[in-house]
């Protein structure tokens, strides 16, 4: 009797691995896997959208979103994405920090992308690229400045 359960199993787990490879369950997919920034001020708005769709037959689920540093913070979705509907991740980058943006958010989802040996499911990665530039601060940082002409005395 255990065996024949336990054969019963591995079909059902080796039957959704090969279900999910078919087309079928939750699909993850975007316009574009970019996020352009373009040109921030510095300390300017840090917050971009990224918009993605549920084009599979099957809710979608949002399960980890990671910025490759600590200056690329993902907030994401908790609650399923219906087939063919909309979720937003907000990616907030630090701009008090000048220079070229090249960073990146991993997205995990509910989506199969194989079976282990065991038939364990391994599930999908997707990788947001983040770009663009902050421009360099003001010379004076943002301090106050003697316009007065008077020369300060000790």
């Amino acid at each position: 009797m255990k065996k024949l359960v336990g054969t019963f199993l591995l079909a059902l787990s080796l039957g959704f691995g090969v279900h999910a490879q078919d087309g079928n369950g939750p699909k993850f997919s975007a316009e574009s896997m970019v996020v352009d920034y373009g040109e921030v001020a510095y300390k300017g708005d840090g917050v971009r959208e990224f918009v993605f769709t549920n084009t599979g037959n099957q809710p979608l689920m949002i399960t980890n979103a990671k910025g490759s540093c600590g200056c690329t913070v993902p907030e994401w979705p908790k609650e399923p994405i219906r087939p063919g509907g909309e979720g937003v991740i907000k990616i907030k980058y630090d701009t008090g920090r000048s220079g070229m943006i090249s960073k990146t958010v991993t997205v995990t989802t509910n989506e199969v992308e194989k079976s282990d040996d065991a038939g364990n499911p391994q599930y999908k990665q997707h990788v947001v690229r983040i770009t663009g530039s902050v421009k360099t601060p003001p010379a004076n940082d943002g301090l106050p400045v003697n316009n007065s002409g008077a020369v300060p005395t000790e």
